[in-house]
């Protein structure tokens, strides 16, 4: 609950008022009805309250920074009247008609409900939830969408700086809705003050297993499973994805019903990209051969609980990890060394996009270094298989003793 001040409301009365851990409204002792609003963020906003029809009605003049103290003093004038008058008040440039409008938080539910959670995957629902209620609703929620400025962007982004991930994608969340709300109607075109806010530089995290790092992995989840240290199911899981090349979730939620050993492939329902098909190579066949088969139970990568499939291999991989030293390896790093594997045995990176289910081709080109380096090296092998060849023609004589 806002708490209630009266003063005359000026330049110098707004800039002096303090900022608290929770909204403040101030009334001008002057314009009945004129107010700002102070947000624990630090943003103020000017508005104004008035009663039309035996209903209160808070219409949102403008935020400060934007339109001074005394342009949102005129400009509130001018709405009063006009409510007084039975118009509809309009901003000054002719616009839509004023409204307080949502709230980021009321913006960001209403994206989840009808768009998120009915378009998107189960975890991309949770991290869009978790971006918004670790990082945005804290910081801008109670904020009408329309008052956020690309200065407060800019300050939320920097806020983050030192998760420069994070604070893009909490940027690129901001922006989403903002475009949501402008198709929705309910906040005006070309009002997104996200477009003006650059992104920070992404420092890659990639990093390819070597051929003595993947013997290593291996014999060490013979060794865990055999000790009990790690699960069966989370080793089948670690080997699958070490095989395939497919991404965590499309494993864990693989279902019998979708693994066909015969064809040599099995059928991702769950993929990031949409239902596809990924090749079975012999080695994955016998991984996936060796698995038991539950009663009742349709997936492949089995949970402790009956019916369920394993939803958490953090912990596993933490173990696996340690004792195959391979420090800073995430699980998503066998992806990216399948590809590099791949690309180092001489495929193409039209053919690696089709293994590793890539829709745009944009995805794949990030392994594109990784191709000329290996085009490098096939071509130093030639060139140094031909040279004791051509070594009387292209070798420099010996000087003379």
């Amino acid at each position: 609950m806002a708490t209630l001040n009266t003063q005359r409301i000026s330049r110098r009365t707004v800039e002096a008022l303090p900022v608290g851990e929770r909204e403040t409204l101030y009334w001008d002792s002057e314009l009945s009805g004129f107010g700002i609003r102070i947000y624990p963020s630090g943003a103020k906003v000017y508005l104004v309250q008035t009663r039309r029809g035996g209903k209160s009605r808070r219409l949102t003049v403008g935020r400060h920074g934007l339109i001074s103290a005394d342009q949102a003093r005129t400009a509130a004038a001018r709405i009063i009247a006009d409510i007084k008058a039975g118009r509809e008040p309009l901003p000054a440039n002719g616009g839509a008609p004023l409204e307080t409008g949502p709230t980021v938080a009321e913006v960001a539910e209403r994206y989840m409900r009808e768009h998120v959670e009915v378009r998107c995957k189960p975890n991309t629902v949770r991290q869009c939830r978790h971006t918004l209620d670790h990082h945005l609703l804290p910081a801008l929620g109670p904020e009408p969408l329309g008052a956020i400025g690309r200065e407060r962007v800019a300050a939320l982004q920097y806020s983050l700086h030192e998760t420069p991930v994070m604070a893009n994608k909490v940027v690129d969340m901001l922006s989403r809705l903002f475009y949501m709300a402008e198709g929705w109607g309910i906040a005006p075109e070309g009002g997104n003050p996200c477009k003006f806010v650059r992104k920070y530089k992404e420092r890659s995290c990639e990093r390819f297993l070597s051929e003595e790092e993947f013997r290593r992995l291996g014999r060490v989840l013979g060794e865990v499973e055999a000790e009990g240290k790690v699960c069966a199911s989370a080793v089948a899981a670690f080997r699958l994805l070490m095989l395939t090349g497919c991404r965590r979730n499309e494993i864990l939620t693989l279902r019998w019903a979708d693994v066909d050993l015969e064809a040599g492939e099995i059928r991702l329902q769950a993929s990031k990209t949409g239902a596809r098909s990924a090749a079975l190579s012999a080695a994955a066949r016998r991984v996936l051969a060796g698995i038991s088969r539950l009663p009742d139970n349709p997936w492949v990568i089995a949970g402790a609980r009956p019916g369920t499939h394993l939803s958490n291999l953090n912990d596993a991989w933490l173990v696996v990890r340690a004792r195959a030293d391979l420090k800073g390896v995430r699980i998503h790093d066998l992806r990216h060394s399948f590809a590099s594997r791949a690309l180092a045995l001489g495929e193409s990176l039209p053919m690696i996009g089709k293994m590793l289910g890539h829709r745009k081709v944009q995805t794949t080109a990030r392994y594109a270094h990784l191709a000329r380096d290996s085009v490098k090296a096939s071509a130093a092998r030639v060139a140094e298989s031909l040279r004791a060849d051509l070594a009387g023609d292209i070798d420099p004589p010996c000087p003379a003793p």
